[in-house]
């Protein structure tokens, strides 16, 4: 069954670009594309893609907006684009339900990559470039208190899935945790499950995101 997705953004150019890029793909179909914010939303409602990859600035109805529309009323994975490597909203983008961003000068291959990572829905997305901006975000924004989140947040978990979350946060992979806490993937993936249910997380990337803000992963830390 191949992964439907829609792409957003309201450069033509760079539209047409990715499409092109991900219709070569046998496993991939674009469904729509769409030119702001509201026709994206719209086209999610009416395609019921996979993967929605938007742009964080669009016309008629931002980015971040139209990705909260979109996580709230469906089970879309959202990718957000961005010409920027430390855009300001992107936080926002990540809280608001979004799997990842990229930016818009990705590699055909990292482009791929990332469209099945994120539709496969049990995979981070986190080149190097993204945890360093949620770490550098997240690190601004408790400075300037404005979280609220506290380290009891974790109590519901077990000392094992403390530990899932914490490597989850430092961007390893389901099979490197089930190699480093010597257990099966499929072990991991119950881990990574129960961790997203107790702290009523999307998915997880805002596992990661949640790491960051309890100190339970200290910003730049190995």
């Amino acid at each position: 069954m191949s992964i439907r997705v829609v792409v957003a953004d309201d450069q033509e150019l760079v539209r047409s670009g990715f499409t092109m890029i991900l219709e070569a793909q046998q496993d991939i179909e674009v469904v729509a594309e769409a030119g702001d914010g509201a026709e994206a939303v719209d086209a999610v409602r009416r395609h019921t893609p996979d993967v929605l990859l938007l742009d964080i600035r669009m016309p008629v109805m931002d980015g971040l907006e139209a990705a909260r529309c979109v996580c709230a009323q469906s089970s879309c994975k959202v990718v957000m684009l961005t010409t920027f490597d430390l855009d300001e909203y992107v936080y926002d983008a990540l809280y608001a339900g979004a799997s990842g961003f990229l930016l818009k000068d990705v590699r055909r291959d990292d482009l791929v990559h990332a469209v099945r990572v994120v539709a496969g829905g049990d995979s981070l997305l986190a080149p190097a470039v993204t945890r360093r901006l949620v770490a550098d975000i997240v690190r601004r924004r408790r400075e300037e208190a404005a979280t609220g989140a506290t380290p009891d947040r974790l109590d519901v978990l077990t000392a094992r899935e403390v530990e899932t979350l914490r490597m989850l946060a430092r961007g390893l992979s389901n099979a490197e945790i089930a190699t480093t806490l010597f257990v099966s993937e499929h072990t991991v993936k119950t881990h990574v499950s129960n961790v997203l249910s107790k702290l009523g997380l999307r998915d997880r990337v805002q596992a990661v995101i949640c790491a960051y803000e309890t100190g339970l992963v200290a910003p730049g830390a190995p």
